[in-house]
């Protein structure tokens, strides 16, 4: 059986030294408050693990391979830090690793030649993008010919989704559902991956969304629980999920203090999903051999 991990996140070594003053002077504070806050218990919500540690959960989960996931960064310059990471990360473990690019699509039209200068190198989709988290709406143009060129170029699109009955958090931003259901039926050469199980979207029976649809398993376990997989497959179908951790979250903060794949696996495997979920449909997708 082939396990893919299609969401998962890295940062550069900069960035891992002193992740909130990192952030603080590259003006990214709703990425401060996602990703560098603690729980009440004193437990850090994520951890900043290297390329190696990631290789490491890796071997321990038997992940084949992992995509590397953008953040949607505020500022341009931030997105092009973390693309020339990841292509750097990708060149040294092709045979482990692949990887979207990330960018800000309020940066302007020479947008569009960054997402053509990512597929010829080597980049195999764009993600994971929230224009909910960057201040420019659904409806832009410059965000219109983005998608519309993804589709072009056989790029898939992650995009973060926030469900709307979901407990608040820092950080959280509204990212109401209709807006991706729009999104798919306005371009419907563009493949779109739902990440979070879509807000809950995937839930839905699967006749009553655009076949351009697809979701992803980030984050399960903090935002519903091991029915998950059940009511994922009874909606929108296996043939529709990409399994996906949003390493490097402690998936399970009230046991783990390190994030890691087993147990994610491990309620995959409790719940008898099958192969095409865990790893073929991104395989396919994807063009992963």
């Amino acid at each position: 059986m082939r396990i893919i991990d299609a969401h998962v996140h890295l940062y550069p070594p900069e960035v891992n030294r002193l992740p909130a003053a990192w952030a603080e002077e590259r003006r990214e504070p709703r990425w401060a408050k996602l990703c560098t806050r603690w729980r009440g218990d004193g437990k850090p919500v994520q951890t900043f693990p290297t390329v190696e540690q990631l290789l490491r959960a890796m071997d321990a989960a038997g992940v084949e391979k992992s995509v590397l996931l953008g953040w949607y960064w505020e500022q341009a310059e931030n997105c092009a830090m973390q693309n020339r990471f990841y292509a750097e990360c990708v060149r040294a473990h092709p045979d482990r690793l692949t990887a979207f690019a990330t960018l800000q699509a309020a940066a302007g039209a020479g947008v569009l030649e960054i997402v053509k200068r990512a597929r010829d190198e080597g980049f195999i989709g764009l993600g994971e993008l929230s224009p909910h988290s960057r201040h420019f709406a659904c409806d832009d143009a410059v965000w219109r010919e983005v998608l519309a060129l993804a589709g072009e170029l056989k790029l898939p699109v992650n995009l973060h989704v926030t469900d709307p009955g979901s407990r608040r958090y820092p950080g959280r931003v509204e990212t109401p559902l209709e807006d991706f259901l729009r999104m798919a039926r306005d371009f419907p050469g563009t493949t779109f991956i739902l990440a979070h199980w879509g807000g809950g979207l995937a839930f839905e029976p699967g006749d009553s969304l655009p076949a351009n649809l697809l979701f992803d398993t980030a984050a399960s376990p903090l935002l519903y629980g091991a029915e998950a997989w059940a009511r994922g497959m009874a909606g929108a179908g296996a043939e529709r999920i990409l399994f996906g951790t949003d390493y490097p979250l402690v998936l399970y903060p009230k046991n783990e203090t390190q994030p890691g794949m087993t147990g994610l696996l491990g309620e995959a495997g409790a719940a008898e999903v099958p192969s095409e979920a865990l790893g073929d449909n991104a395989a396919r997708l994807l063009g992963i051999y």
